[in-house]
Order: structure tokens, then sequence, then C-alpha cells
């Protein structure tokens, strides 16, 4: 099943090739799908798909759903494509909707290759790639840049501003169709803000930051709401509280069961 994504998305195709990794990013037909207004199940159906603003409990099954249109884009389909990366040194072919009803993925944008902040979170995110592999997570890393130069800079040393190699692909984005799906491109200058989306495994954005050029992310937190999204995913009748994490008391969703965190804390 494609993944939907927004009615201005267009079609580009990409340069198709091989590769021995044994990530599932491969295809040979290339193509950015247009995106629909399908919205998510309830909140009942949690472990297939995963409304933040729709709640079930046991004691109360009415449901209160907020029906989210083109923005922001959590809560709907992540808007699929298919595009040339840099992984392993070579070049290969990624396509987002192969990871549909197999793993997360965590998205994110950058602006430019050979520049400042980028390289500091794009490392970090390798460095700590196993925690993330951990959790059943792709990391999928993009720009505007082609995979030319995606590779150059890979190609160079981290002491003298490069990446070395990435345990994760750098995805070419040239003609700007996958930043203008995901909201994040600057129009008038090219290039993306840092944009970083939490996909989970049915295909449905769950979480979305986006910072402005001199900001740069935390590893810790992508994480952190990785792992609380997971937590909530397979326990449909909870919700996770401000700065939650693993083995911390999660909240029932309803005015008496919460009282029980409240009391707690």
């Amino acid at each position: 099943m494609a993944f939907t994504a927004s009615p201005s998305t267009i079609s580009p195709t990409f340069l198709s090739s091989s590769s021995s990794s044994s990530h599932p990013l491969f295809s040979a037909s290339p193509s950015i799908v247009p995106l629909s207004k399908t919205l998510i199940p309830k909140f009942s159906t949690l472990r297939h798909s995963f409304s933040p603003l729709s709640f079930s409990s046991p004691s109360s099954r009415r449901s209160f759903v907020v029906r989210a249109g083109e923005l922001p884009l959590v809560g709907n389909a992540a808007p699929d494509f298919a595009a040339e990366a840099v992984f392993d040194q070579e070049f290969i072919n990624v396509k987002l909707s192969d990871y549909k009803g197999k793993k997360y993925v965590i998205l994110f944008f950058y602006p430019l290759d050979f520049t400042f902040v980028c390289p500091t979170e794009i490392t970090a995110f390798s460095d700590r790639y196993a925690e993330f592999e951990k959790l059943n997570t792709e990391v999928l890393g993009v720009s505007v840049d082609s995979v030319f130069s995606h590779l150059a800079w890979v190609q160079t040393e981290r002491k003298s501003g490069g990446l070395g190699d990435l345990s994760y692909p750098l995805i070419s984005d040239v003609t700007k169709s996958i930043s203008k799906a995901y909201n994040v491109l600057i129009p008038d200058q090219g290039i993306a803000l840092r944009g970083l989306f939490i996909i989970d495994k049915e295909g449905v954005i769950q979480h979305s930051t986006i910072n402005n050029l001199g900001i740069g992310r935390s590893v810790d937190e992508t994480l952190r709401t990785l792992q609380a999204l997971q937590y909530v995913q397979d326990n449909p009748d909870e919700v996770c509280p401000a700065g939650w994490k693993p083995g911390e008391k999660s909240m029932k969703p309803n005015p008496k069961l919460s009282k029980e965190y409240f009391a707690a804390i």
C-alpha cells in the first residue's frame, strides 16, 4: 500500500542504481505520490495508527477527534517519495513506503552540505544509530544537495568538517519536491529548514519539529519522543506526560483515573 501525500506534491523521477546494502531501500520506479486528506483511525485502534487527539479508555468510550487538514502534517499519512541517496559510499534508491508495515522512520531535513551546524546533527544521529535500530527505526537524512555532493562530504574526514562514514542514507532532494511535500522548503532560498518527522510503521506522521537554520536539534529528545510514541502505541489506554522516559509512570486519559498519576508525583 502506498503512502498518501499533499496534492501539491510533484512526481519527479530519479536515477536508479544497485547497492550491496542490507537496507530495504531499493526501488526501480521512483516517484512522489500525491497526498490525500485521509484521516487516521481513532485512538482505540492505536496499535495500527495513532491519533494524539483521539481518546478512548475503558471507562469512557467517547472519542474527541480533531480533523487535521494539510497542516499540520502530524496525524496524516506521510508524503511518500523515492529518491537517490548515498549510503556506504554508494548510490542507492530510497523509497519511504518500503518501510511501511516494517519500521518506524526518523526523517530529518537539513539546509546544505559542507556547512556548520549540519554535520554536528548528522554525525550525532549516526553515532547513536544503534539505539534507533534497537527500536526498529530507520534514520534518513535529506537535503537539496546532489548525491555527488553527499558522497564528497561523506568522503571528507570529520576533523576537516566532513561526515566520514554514516550508518544511514543521505537522500538527495535536488528537485526540492520532498522538502515542499513536508512543508520545510524556504522558497526564496531554495533550501530546507531543520524539519524532523517521526513516522510510525503504518506510515503516519506522529511527531514533527521544525527549527530555523541556526538551531541544531537534540538526538536525546528525538529518541525520547520515539520511545514515548512506541509506548503509547503498545499501551493504547495510556498517555505519556511531559518529559516521560521509559520506566516512568504513565497516565490514563480519563478525569478520574488520571488522578492516580497526579497523586503519585
